[in-house]
């Protein structure tokens, strides 16, 4: 019997897809979806600033995970995805709107892709790490 190893590998288009979130995270706050108003005025610069942030960082361990590989990134891409999903929460725009739902939904992603990745990596040595992508 062969074994399926389609999610055993760790693949360089799972990093791809996580820079792909990075972006569309970053570009959450402006989907044409969200209703107007959601966030009172002065909380949405917080709101915005946090997505930025959230996003840029979710964006640059995917890179970074790309290039050279560590389990850190992954273990800092999960905690990225928490707080993504935590923050309607935090800054008071859970009660409506998408916003919540695209926040709750790109984090839950970010999560599960990195858990998965680093289920995938969790057996491997420093060498096999650093040949990754190659």
């Amino acid at each position: 019997m062969s074994e399926f190893r389609f999610f055993k590998t760790h693949r360089t288009w799972e990093d791809w897809c996580g820079m792909l979130l990075g972006l569309l995270i970053v570009l959450s706050p402006w989907f044409p979806t969200q209703a107007s108003h959601e966030v009172i005025e002065a909380e949405r610069s917080f709101v915005i600033l946090n997505t930025l942030t959230i996003g840029i960082l979710i964006f640059g361990l995917a890179q970074l995970e790309y290039v050279a590989l560590q389990r850190w990134e992954e273990v800092a891409a999960i905690l990225a995805g928490l707080w993504l999903i935590a923050s309607p929460y935090m800054f008071g725009y859970s009660g409506e709107g998408m916003l919540r739902f695209w926040h709750s939904s790109l984090g839950g992603l970010v999560v599960l892709l990195a858990a998965l990745q680093l289920w995938q990596d969790w057996g491997q040595s420093d060498q096999d790490l650093a040949r990754h992508g190659q």
